[in-house]
């Protein structure tokens, strides 16, 4: 080789602990991602204040995200929700951290979030509908109650 340009180069990211530290997307890799959690989920444990990463508005290239998921896991909940679109929310092996993708009717991936939190707000009922529940409920009831027996 008598020229520099006949040497050659290939790049890769680098490695620790099974995590791509640099992979094109995000620059330091998941490593941002998951210091970020670390500092909600200790939020979350001091002052039981909610938080989420929306994971759309990144730079996150193919490998950060297949990084960013081997590092979370998942945890033993898993939940679906149909409501104007079908949203999956799947806790990770990380309690407090929640994987929360939402689709629109179309099925196109509209909102991806990182949620640190108890429980994401998607699955808790409203109060709205947990006063109409009630009515509901007590109509049942008195429907089944007027009945000649």
């Amino acid at each position: 080789m008598s020229r520099l340009t006949d040497i050659s180069i290939r790049v890769e990211p680098l490695v620790s602990d099974g995590l791509s530290v640099n992979s094109g997307g995000l620059g330091g890799g998941v490593a941002a991602i998951l210091m970020e959690l670390s500092t909600l989920l200790g939020r979350l444990v001091d002052s039981q204040t909610p938080a989420a990463i929306d994971l759309r508005s990144l730079p996150m290239s193919p490998n950060d995200r297949v990084a960013l998921e081997r590092a979370l896991g998942e945890g033993e909940v898993r939940a679906t929700v149909d409501a104007q679109g079908l949203s999956t929310i799947v806790e990770t092996r990380i309690a407090g951290i929640w994987w929360v993708k939402h689709c629109n009717a179309q099925g196109d991936l509209v909102a991806e979030l990182l949620e640190v939190t108890r429980v994401p707000d998607i699955l808790a009922c409203a109060p709205d509908d947990i006063a109409a529940g009630v009515q509901t409920l007590r109509a049942q009831i008195a429907t089944i109650t007027a009945r000649p027996s």
